[in-house]
């Protein structure tokens, strides 16, 4: 389990495709604290290190196809920078909210507008899977605890402060970026009650 308060950037240094997996090597200074097995959230995105290079401050991850498929990961190339989170303490503060590290689909950047020192970014998304955002609620952004501003069918808002902006790769964001979405784990229990009892457009 994460909170969406991302630890760090990290960045892509090797790409290597094994049969339908691919093994992603990624460096970051914190690295040579990381073990194998540990679970870390990449863009959102929960992952497993299978390998680490403390000396050269590296360490790999493998992602399946299914996972390539459904999350912005087909799009990581040499140089992307990438924001990382390690599993929640349970003795430390939960700043974020409730983030699983389960990417429910993609959604693409429409714009990004400069807000008098701080950032709006709007995106769209498929609503086919019927997930759905309310204004002044949670969402995971590429791993980032964020509440949305604006919403409606298929679009959402958020607004990025200038630390944010800096520590994370929204800076990198510009229109048609693709990026990992979460949504709100108790809104999803609610939304699948409510298709189970039939009221699910009443909320869209």
């Amino acid at each position: 389990m994460f909170t969406g308060i991302v630890e760090k950037t990290g960045r892509i240094v090797k790409i290597e495709q094994e049969n339908t997996n691919f093994h992603f090597t990624l460096e970051v200074d914190f690295a040579d604290e990381l073990k194998i097995d540990q679970s870390m959230a990449h863009d959102g995105c929960c992952l497993t290190v299978v390998k680490v290079d403390q000396a050269k401050k590296q360490y790999v991850v493998t992602a399946m196809d299914e996972t390539m498929l459904k999350t912005n990961l087909r799009t990581w190339k040499i140089g992307t920078e990438v924001n990382l989170e390690r599993s929640v303490k349970l003795d430390g503060r939960f700043d974020g909210h409730i983030v699983q590290g389960h990417v429910d689909q993609t959604a693409v950047c429409e714009k990004v507008v400069d807000d008098n020192g701080s950032w709006r970014y709007y995106f769209s998304y498929d609503t086919s899977k019927n997930n759905i955002t309310v204004p002044k609620g949670s969402i995971s952004v590429n791993g980032v605890s964020l509440t949305v501003v604006d919403s409606s069918e298929g679009h959402f808002s958020v607004a990025i402060i200038p630390y944010t902006h800096q520590v994370t790769n929204f800076h990198n964001f510009k229109e048609g970026t693709v990026v990992n979405i979460e949504f709100d784990v108790f809104g999803k229990y609610v939304q699948r009650l409510l298709e189970q009892y039939g009221y699910a457009k009443q909320v869209k």
